[in-house]
Order: structure tokens, then sequence, then C-alpha cells
């Protein structure tokens, strides 16, 4: 990951200093439906995947939430690798 530091010039002529990134995005987070419909599963199906810790999730409260890139990680591996591992 790169960092800069980039120069704010506050209203006193002080200057700070806050760090940036110029290569990280935010990825969105997805909801249970959205990636469940993509690999054509039910959502309650991923939610429990997740819980067993077969995917990557984010619970937040009672909420499940997934990474896209997460997801398509997974994919990729069960695809090369099988389910087993």
């Amino acid at each position: 990951m790169f960092w800069e530091c980039v120069e704010v010039k506050q209203r006193s002529n002080q200057q700070s200093f806050i760090a940036s990134s110029n290569t990280d995005r935010f990825e969105p987070l997805l909801n249970s439906e959205e990636p469940a419909a993509l690999i054509k599963i039910h959502p309650k199906t991923l939610q429990r995947m997740a819980r067993n810790g077969e995917v990557t999730g984010i619970r937040i409260g009672k909420l499940w939430r997934f990474l896209a890139s997460s997801l398509n990680r997974w994919l990729e591996k069960i695809a090369t690798h099988g389910e087993d591992e």
C-alpha cells in the first residue's frame, strides 16, 4: 500500500498533514441478497457459510455484509482446489 502525505492549510496559516492513500479505494459492502443472487444460492445459505467460516463475511449487528473481492477469491479457490480445502 502506498501512502502519501497531503498538506492541508488551515485559516491560521499553520500547516497540518493528513495521510491519504492513492491506491486503496473503499470497496462497497454487499448485503446477503446481492452476492447470493450472483452465485445462485439462498441468502440464508450464504449467511450460514459465513457463520461457519467457509466464506468471509462481516457481521454488523444482526446483518451480514460481504466484499465482492473476498467472494471472488473464495470462488477462484474452490474452482481450482475444490471445496474440501
